[in-house]
């Protein structure tokens, strides 16, 4: 047992660890009488800043009761190597748990517009085209992303949240004029509230640093920034200095090339009225300066 510096990875376990004490019904103080350790001991283990032997887990699994697949999760993330890649369900259930405590989230998507901000036809669009999803799961997997989208951006105590958007998304049209229509206006909508920017690139800035691929930086209040990307079949935390370090100088180049978020908003407006159809109201089109308010 040796003191560790706080990792994705241990902290995972040291929160699933104290969701199957809780389910049990025990606290820190009764199963470190239970297993003769301190509590002090079961305290870090929880937190994750304590090493933890596959040992050690055995023997809180036990106590708490818990088998059979997660209990071979809790192994695995622990006998995993910090720079694996993780399994793209666990990877994004991991995802989700740390933007949720994060102060700070920024995202970038290459190609789409970010998860968090899809509306559920436009997930749908996408994920209907993703050869790692299977035509049976398309609607587990929107439901998935339209929960995970609630459970950041509408929970008590939401992070700080910017989403770079390229224009090129903007302009792709994915699922059709009426889901980009709507997924437009979905950006509107969001981007009023006061914890979320979306700030769209302009095709005006030529080539950018986002262009290395899509990324969200998390930054948190009790420990150090983690990166989080992911490829077709694997995801990958990344809270190395150096890693960290390259991300958040791309945020900085993205910050200098995108638009502020009123001009967002009236390129976004633009775009949903000339691409996708006018919005209407009493047959009227409205202008694109006034999309913004109308879908406040």
């Amino acid at each position: 047992m040796t003191e560790d510096r706080s990792t994705v990875r241990s902290r995972q376990l040291g929160d699933a660890l104290r969701a199957a004490m809780d389910q049990a019904g025990f606290n820190g103080k009764r199963t470190a009488r239970i297993l003769g350790w301190s509590e002090s001991r079961i305290s870090r283990f929880l937190t994750g800043k304590l090493a933890i032997t596959e040992l050690e887990i055995s023997a809180l699994a036990a106590v708490f009761g818990v088998t059979g697949a997660e209990r071979d999760r809790l192994l695995r993330l622990i006998r995993e190597p910090a720079t694996a890649g993780w399994e793209l369900a666990e990877h994004r259930r991991t995802l989700a748990d740390h933007q949720c405590v994060a102060v700070r989230v920024t995202a970038f998507d290459a190609l789409t517009v970010p998860v968090l901000v899809q509306t559920a036809d436009y997930a749908r669009s996408v994920l209907a085209r993703t050869v790692t999803v299977q035509p049976g799961e398309v609607e587990a997997h929107v439901a998935g992303r339209m929960v995970w989208g609630q459970r950041v951006l509408g929970c008590a105590h939401p992070p700080q949240c910017t989403f770079f958007v390229s224009e090129a998304a903007l302009r792709l049209p994915v699922g059709g004029s009426q889901v980009m229509c709507e997924q437009s206006h979905h950006l509107l909508r969001v981007g009023v509230r006061p914890h979320v920017a979306v700030r769209v690139i302009p095709v005006s800035a030529g080539a950018h640093a986002g262009l290395a691929g899509s990324f969200c930086l998390m930054e948190f209040a009790d420990f150090g920034p983690v990166v989080s990307v992911e490829q077709d079949t694997a995801g990958y935390f990344l809270d190395e200095p150096p890693a960290v370090s390259v991300h958040e100088k791309i945020v900085s180049s993205l910050t200098a090339v995108a638009l502020g978020q009123n001009e967002s908003n009236q390129l976004i407006g633009r775009l949903a009225v000339e691409l996708y159809g006018p919005t209407r109201r009493g047959g009227t089109a409205l202008p694109a300066n006034r999309l913004s308010a109308q879908n406040a």
